[in-house]
């Protein structure tokens, strides 16, 4: 039996690695207004930014639609006898549930479909797709890949610093009275993941601080067998980052992802995220 991976774009594995991975990923949708685009497909990281900081519209994202799901999965099963469609966590999106609904279209015409909830975003998603595919490659069916895909996902810590609080204020995600006081004591939000829930983790008084928080996030971690780091607009940033943990980590390669435009909307320039996966 073969086993196909499926994800979308708020993974933020890029169409290339994807390729490479062999994973189908479902583009979101990004709105400037009339504009539309679909993530990773028609606008990039740098395009996207640019319009961020520059446009009088504040984007808004949307879900893939059951018909996007139904294609894809469609289209999978032709070279597949079984699919796992990882997807964000459905407490902050609608795409989990649209992937359900195009699973039972595709359905009807037999293909297996299971639909897991990564509850996580970015490269904590992304770390569960890939997952999935190194559990189809060693052979595993539908079940035991679902089982692997889970058991990651127990084992998956975050950790991430924001520039700001304003997107995530203007995409509906927190009140104006949080970004008020942030604002007021000029402060470095942290947030966290945990069960599925974005929530935060502290402030730091510089971005420097807060990059310290994020060193010390990986100095404190067991033993690991995997790690990402996101970034928005500070490259830089991130490979220094992924420098110090191959420092605490020799036997692990940090992977390094740009945070794409489904959840830059909410994240805002400057972001930077840590995903790590403890050892079993």
């Amino acid at each position: 039996m073969t086993t196909k991976v499926i994800t979308d774009s708020c993974s933020d594995i890029t169409q290339q690695e994807a390729k490479r991975l062999g994973i189908t990923v479902i583009p979101a949708y990004v709105h400037f207004g009339e504009e539309v685009y679909r993530d990773g497909v028609d606008i990039d990281g740098d395009e996207f930014y640019a319009k961020l900081l520059t446009s009088t519209v504040h984007p808004s994202t949307a879900a893939p639609s059951p018909g996007d799901f139904a294609k894809a999965y469609e289209e999978a099963a032709r070279e597949a006898d079984e699919i796992v469609s990882v997807h964000v966590t459905k407490k902050h999106s609608a795409v989990y549930e649209a992937a359900l609904v195009g699973k039972e279209i595709a359905e009807k015409k037999g293909c297996r479909i299971e639909v897991v909830d990564s509850r996580g975003v970015t490269v904590w998603q992304g770390l569960v797709a890939m997952a999935a595919v190194k559990a189809a490659e060693a052979g595993c069916n539908l079940q035991q890949v679902v089982t692997e895909v889970h058991a990651t996902i127990s084992r998956l810590r975050a950790l991430a610093l924001l520039d700001t609080l304003r997107y995530a204020v203007k995409g509906g995600r927190l009140s104006n009275t949080i970004f008020a006081i942030e604002s007021r004591v000029n402060v470095k939000p942290l947030i966290t993941l945990q069960d599925g829930e974005v929530r935060p983790a502290g402030l730091a008084r510089t971005r420097r601080k807060g990059i310290d928080r994020l060193r010390e996030f990986l100095r404190a971690a067991p033993r690991i067998e995997d790690l990402a780091i996101a970034y928005g607009t500070t490259p830089d940033e991130a490979q220094t980052l992924a420098e110090y943990a191959l420092s605490l980590f020799p036997n692990v390669v940090p992977r390094i992802a740009r945070l794409g435009p489904a959840l830059g909307v909410h994240a805002g320039p400057g972001a930077l995220a840590t995903v790590l996966c403890q050892a079993r």
